[in-house]
């Protein structure tokens, strides 16, 4: 039989070795050996990540740790400056006005990057928005904001830096930390090598703090306080998807393996090799 292959930038075709850990019994979500491997594979996650705070575990698409990030730092009414440089720039924007937020919308042309000049400008503009939300890199045009540059400007300034990476942490730079990112969302059908179904969010100390003063969280399930609070017994507030969990600790050994900076240099050459091919057809 022929083998299906996925040319989509995501899902991303999953290892077989992945696979057969998805294949094996399913073990009670609760118990001391599920808590030890989520705990492990939280740990294996701020690797990836390049930071030292909590990354959060959600059952659900990446889609639901942006709206859980939005949720849980502003209120109706608070200011999102949200910098659109494609179709997921525009959810930030469309989560925002869906919870009565609103939306300060800095937009570039598809396959452009916003500027850190663009971003000031908006500070400068509004310096009571309550969040800024962007895109490390756009799915459909491959589009990378810098983020660096945007962490710096926000450095000493109240506002939060929320970033949606999905389609680029684990294959691109992005160091959470040094960069002065507040919250970073991913999900597991992507870089991490797993099917659809995990959403994962890290948190910063300077998050933290907006979170814990927001007194108007409008969501329960996504309540970011709730999973902190679970993350004192390594556990979760909800049923965790634990079989993909159990999975993503393969995936998460194997870019250990090779080494995060390795993955990102070899995904830049895959990168330049295909676009120089693409080229040399004249598509």
């Amino acid at each position: 039989m022929l083998k299906q292959r996925l040319m989509t930038p995501g899902p991303t075709p999953v290892p077989e070795e992945t696979l057969l850990e998805l294949a094996k019994p399913v073990t009670f979500h609760r118990s001391g050996q599920f808590r030890a491997i989520l705990a492990e594979v939280l740990e294996d996650l701020k690797y990836v990540y390049c930071t030292k705070n909590h990354v959060l575990p959600l059952t659900c698409s990446g889609t639901g740790a942006m709206e859980a990030a939005i949720t849980s730092t502003a209120a109706p009414g608070d200011k999102s400056i949200c910098l659109i440089s494609g179709r997921w720039g525009e959810r930030w924007r469309n989560i925002s006005k869906a919870f009565g937020l609103i939306p300060i919308e800095i937009t570039v042309p598809y396959g452009k990057s916003v500027s850190p000049a663009q971003l000031e400008a908006a500070l400068k503009e509004h310096p009571d928005a309550k969040i800024v939300c962007c895109t490390l890199s756009e799915t459909a045009t491959g589009a990378r904001n810098d983020i660096k540059a945007f962490g710096a400007i926000l450095k000493d300034k109240p506002q939060i830096l929320i970033v949606d990476a999905i389609s680029g942490l684990g294959v691109m730079e992005c160091r959470t930390d040094d960069w002065g990112v507040d919250m970073c969302v991913t999900g597991s059908q992507k870089a991490l090598m797993l099917p659809a179904g995990l959403a994962f969010v890290s948190v910063s100390d300077k998050a933290w703090k907006l979170i814990d003063a927001n007194t108007q969280q409008k969501s329960f399930y996504f309540d970011l306080k709730k999973y902190r609070d679970n993350l004192k017994n390594n556990d979760t507030p909800f049923t965790p998807a634990n079989t993909l969990i159990k999975a993503l600790k393969h995936s998460l050994k194997m870019l250990r393996a090779e080494g995060i900076e390795n993955t990102w240099a070899r995904h830049a050459r895959m990168g330049k090799a295909c676009r120089a091919g693409l080229s040399a057809m004249n598509l």
